[in-house]
């Protein structure tokens, strides 16, 4: 059992939540996913994600919701995958693994487009609108930039599996003092 909270961060497109689900899965941890609540959400208001971020922009309590949850859920024996968990556990005085997967932006987009059935170019507009509109609202609600985070580690999945981001990922955590009985 791993003492600390495990999170996991990255841009859309980087592999975070597959990487997640994977790292969970071989640690033997629940996985809770700010992005699958955050869609479920949008789902139950009839909106599409698009549309749900942008009332969520005018709308600060469905984020602030989602990230007390988050927050609230954080716990050893959970993976919480959001993109501002790990900022906000830290500033909670939580003991977490902040982790973040990453990729280069042409492959982050290709992905998105893949997964997504959509034109590269509308994935990439989509996806720069929603990183914009994120970085925003992270600033105006918490104070917290992203790109000043500093996290436990980084792995840029760009040329990467989803194997071999696990690999580094759990060989990382099993050294880093986070498993129960660990100094």
């Amino acid at each position: 059992m791993i003492a600390r909270v495990v999170t996991i961060t990255g841009p859309p497109g980087s592999g975070k939540s597959t990487a997640g689900r994977g790292l969970a899965g071989r640690l033997g941890l629940d996985y809770v996913s700010a992005g699958a609540l955050f869609r479920d959400e949008a789902k139950a208001c009839g909106l599409d994600l698009a549309a749900f971020s942008r009332y969520a922009e005018a709308h600060p309590e469905v984020d602030r919701a989602l990230d007390e949850r988050m927050v609230a859920l954080a716990r050893p024996g959970r993976l919480l995958e959001g993109r501002l968990t790990g900022a906000l556990c830290r500033r909670r005085g939580l003991a977490v693994v902040y982790l973040v997967v990453t990729a280069r932006p042409e492959v982050r987009y290709r992905r998105l487009s893949e997964r997504d059935r959509l034109p590269l170019a509308q994935a990439r507009a989509e996806t720069e609108a929603r990183e914009a509109s994120e970085r925003a609202r992270y600033e105006r609600y918490y104070g917290v930039d992203l790109e000043r985070e500093r996290p436990d580690l980084v792995v840029d999945s760009s040329e990467l599996s989803p194997e071999a981001v696990v690999d580094r990922l759990a060989a990382f955590v099993g050294t880093v003092g986070g498993l129960k009985g660990s100094p």
